[in-house]
């Protein structure tokens, strides 16, 4: 009687649990009631159960998880009443069914076994702390917690919430205290050595994402004043192509139609200074401001061997939008490159700034030196053509 009661209990949960179980069950399912029942039947051979205490920790086990198709929290009162429903029809005394009642209570979280079958219960709802795939096993479950709570457990804490049931986990019978505590401790090793790994990933990316962040400031902070200083030099240089072209359109419209009095003969020479002056101003300011564009070709390997910087248009004007989508990825995913490209775009910055200002010293220091000769001439010229006329 007992084999063919238990036989329609495994057809019944199995279909039970494969039609009605929710679909993000991945730890409590159908896999995982028929490993309990494996392990049940371990422990009650090795614990010289008799047939019935067999029997009944055995249709125990098959139902304990059944009340997941109805709810989690509360998942074993379910159990239970799916259960005795099941078993109502099927000759079970009232004593063997309050066993079963008690055995699948006995799953609860913090509940204390009190006889054999309890315990036997009990250890092997939990014997996946000594198997090899312990930690599938309990990913499996990480994976369903998240699956079905709001609050997402990450796989470091996930491990240390396990090492901490580890500290307050026991086995209770005899059986799995000899054979089992074993592979147990050894799980708990590799959940420690997993630990201290992950945790030295999280150190190293926490350095990694403080140095990414100091360097990202550095560099925007850099390239932010390097541009500055660029909008700086080419408003210097207008105000210098301004300035000059007022005083070249003045010369042209005021003194020049005056020279060829002869009056006016002492304002050739200073004006023709002048003049000279300041079309050398204005066209050291113009190749101060004149764009240089590169003519080279980028290619993948120029950017992968840190050869070019895609950066800066002058670059990559001659890419195709594929070739440059490519090398933007390619920068996205290797810092290394990412930043030797900000150096390069930072240090070629600092060079057309130096050419610039370079370039506008010297355009003011002629235009100083034009204004102060250009007045010198006038004075002398003055000086020498017309004072003597006047004696």
């Amino acid at each position: 009687m007992y084999d063919k009661i238990l036989q329609l209990t495994e057809k019944k949960v199995v279909e039970l649990l494969s039609k009605q179980l929710p679909h993000n069950n991945y730890y409590h399912n159908v896999q995982h009631t028929v490993h309990v029942v494996a392990m049940v039947n371990e422990l009650a051979v090795n614990s010289n159960c008799t047939e019935e205490e067999t029997f009944l920790v055995n249709l125990a086990a098959w139902f304990h998880d059944t009340g997941y198709i109805e709810k989690i929290d509360g998942h074993e009162e379910e159990s239970v009443k799916i259960a005795l429903g099941f078993l109502k029809d099927k000759g079970l005394n009232e004593a063997q069914q309050s066993t079963i009642e008690r055995l699948i209570m006995a799953t609860k979280v913090g509940v204390q076994p009190q006889n054999l079958l309890e315990k036997i219960m009990k250890d092997a709802d939990c014997g996946h702390v000594a198997l090899e795939n312990y930690v599938e096993i309990s990913e499996a479950l990480r994976q369903e917690l998240n699956a079905k709570n709001d609050e997402k457990i990450s796989k470091l804490n996930w491990l240390k919430r396990n090492q901490e049931f580890f500290e307050r986990h026991q086995f209770f019978t005899s059986f799995a205290q000899e054979n089992w505590q074993l592979e147990k401790e050894k799980n708990k090793q590799k959940l420690q050595e997993e630990i201290n790994r992950l945790d030295e990933i999280k150190t190293q990316k926490d350095k990694k994402l403080k140095l990414g962040r100091g360097v990202e400031t550095l560099f925007r902070v850099q390239l932010k004043n390097h541009i500055d200083l660029s909008s700086i030099a080419d408003t210097k240089a207008n105000i210098l192509l301004s300035v000059n072209a007022i005083i070249i359109s003045v010369a042209l419209t005021s003194l020049v139609p005056k020279l060829d009095s002869p009056s006016n003969l002492f304002l050739v020479i200073p004006t023709l200074v002048l003049t000279v002056f300041s079309v050398t101003s204005i066209v050291l300011s113009v190749i101060s401001t004149r764009p240089k564009i590169s003519n080279i070709a980028v290619t993948q390997e120029m950017i992968k061997n840190k050869q070019t910087n895609i950066l800066f248009f002058g670059n990559f004007h001659k890419m195709t939008l594929s070739e440059f989508e490519w090398g933007i990825d390619y920068l996205m995913h290797n810092d290394d490159v990412l930043y030797n490209s900000l150096t390069r775009d930072l240090y070629y910055l600092g060079l057309v700034l130096e050419r610039k200002y370079r370039l506008l010293r010297i355009t003011y220091n002629v235009f100083m030196f034009g204004i102060i000769v250009s007045a010198l001439a006038f004075i002398i010229s003055y000086s020498i053509t017309v004072k003597p006329n006047i004696f």
